[in-house]
């Protein structure tokens, strides 16, 4: 079911200029000849089950279109509406807000830097939001405060030779290699990794504690903490009519606003509370899918995860994952094995992130893809990949983790996928090559290592074999 209830702004043409998405979202849909299946400026009112739902796992929606409403029956629903719907204010956890004269507005309510000249705005929460709208209102307010918490690892966009920081990280062999490693060992390599970029302990924002937080992905911060045009301030005390008091006991005088990043929680109005209970240490979702305790598995949430990458990707394996089940080609455990899969999952967030509390969505990427590619038939033999295409598993194993690797084999493979993973980097240079130039060509003995330790992997594995 397509929930589409989301008005553009009417400048949305100067918002995000000569942007092409929604004209490819059209094409593709007409493409694959889905637009008659989809229902726009329809909202989603009511999910609840079939009187008989035990029996057949069918749900009643009901939905709203200029003003008619009506209820279909469904054999199955997937969710896609989203983690970020609801504002987290939290403001009776800040004492005197209040009483605060000036203006105080959550994020989601941030558009642009107009307004704000001149004024003294403090930003509580030091999420990708509020570092984004820090390091642009600096430029037009006399001082921005930055208010941490706990403090957070930032990351550059750009990482080795210039490309995106994410193709480093997001590989097979990165994976392994931490999964392999003692937890604490592993924290301390990203650790280290992070600080040789610049010492967040100087700048005052190095995270605390054993747990390890997800970066956020700023490159001006720095040099805006550096240049004084941002402040980092410890957790709100208190708030009286003109100013704002810090646990360290500082003080900041004549405030004219506040800005809330802090956050979002996830909200279905359109659901019973009965079919989801809201538990972030133990989960409420099998495979981060499926709610528990639900008697027939024809209701999934897509992309309702937390991973250390791409979200969409991992909501198009989810999708696939999802429908399998719904047609039959793919069955759950009984209880008793959903509640070891759930102990494992707990056991593995303890692991990865130093502790299991308040992070039920949040996964290993890799790891997380890999298992639900191993449910569904789509999950790679790598040794035997390495026996018969060594060229094309050096690239699984080495280089980004995509969806093109699980259209490689089993339900739903693609012949075009091998190319595809062989290409990628051409795709990744191509919007760069807007100034062609005669590249000379080098001879380096390390652009040969990729090959020798392939071949070295094959005789290897042909000994083995014999």
């Amino acid at each position: 079911m397509c929930h589409s209830d989301f008005p553009m702004p009417e400048d949305f043409p100067n918002f995000l200029p000569n942007h092409k998405y929604f004209e490819y979202i059209r094409l593709y849909a007409d493409h694959f000849k889905l637009v008659k299946y989809i229902k726009l400026k329809t909202s989603v009112c009511r999910l609840e089950k079939h009187t008989d739902f035990p029996v057949n796992g069918q749900w009643l929606v009901t939905t709203e279109s200029n003003g008619v409403k009506k209820t279909d029956i469904f054999d199955a629903v997937m969710v896609c509406t989203g983690q970020h719907a609801k504002p987290a204010m939290h403001l009776e956890n800040i004492p005197g807000i209040d009483m605060f004269r000036g203006k105080v507005l959550h994020c989601r309510e941030y558009k642009r830097p107009i307004g704000f000249d001149g004024q003294q705005v403090l930003i509580i929460g030091m999420g990708n939001t509020g570092v984004d709208i820090a390091t642009e209102l600096c430029t037009k307010a006399s001082q921005v405060y930055l208010s941490c918490k706990t403090g957070v690892w930032v990351l550059q966009r750009l990482g080795k030779e210039g490309l995106p920081y994410d193709l480093g990280f997001i590989r097979r062999s990165v994976s392994w290699i931490h999964n392999i490693m003692p937890p604490a060992v592993s924290r301390w390599m990203l650790k280290k990794y992070m600080n040789d970029q610049f010492n967040h302990d100087l700048y005052n924002i190095q995270p605390e504690g054993v747990a390890w937080r997800e970066p956020l992905v700023n490159e001006e911060l720095p040099s805006c903490i550096m240049s004084g045009s941002i402040m980092i301030k410890q957790q709100v005390k208190k708030f009286t009519e003109t100013s704002v008091h810090f646990e360290d006991g500082s003080v900041v005088e004549n405030l004219d606003i506040v800005i809330l990043a802090t956050g979002y929680d996830y909200s279905f109005p359109f659901l019973d509370e009965s079919i989801i209970k809201k538990d972030e240490n133990k989960g409420s979702f099998y495979k981060k899918i499926i709610p528990l305790r639900i008697e027939k598995p024809t209701l999934a949430f897509i992309a309702f995860v937390l991973p250390i990458g791409p979200a969409m990707v991992v909501g198009e394996l989810q999708s696939r994952w999802a429908t399998r089940l719904f047609k039959g080609l793919h069955k759950l455990p009984d209880p008793v094995g959903m509640r070891k899969e759930m102990q494992r999952d707990e056991q593995r967030r303890k692991k990865w992130f130093g502790a299991s509390e308040n992070n039920f969505r949040r996964t290993d990427y890799v790891s997380y893809m890999d298992d639900l590619a191993s449910d569904i038939g789509v999950s790679l033999n790598i040794w035997k990949l390495f026996l018969t295409d060594p060229v094309l598993a050096w690239k699984v194993v080495f280089g980004p983790c995509n969806s093109f690797h699980f259209r490689l084999t089993g339900p739903g493979k693609w012949d075009g996928a091998r190319e595809a993973i062989m290409t990628q980097w051409d795709r990744i240079a191509k919007p760069l090559s807007t100034r062609v130039v005669k590249k000379k060509i080098k001879l380096n003995f390390l652009s040969f290592t990729p090959w020798i330790l392939c071949v070295g992997v094959l005789l290897l594995a042909i000994c083995l074999q014999g």
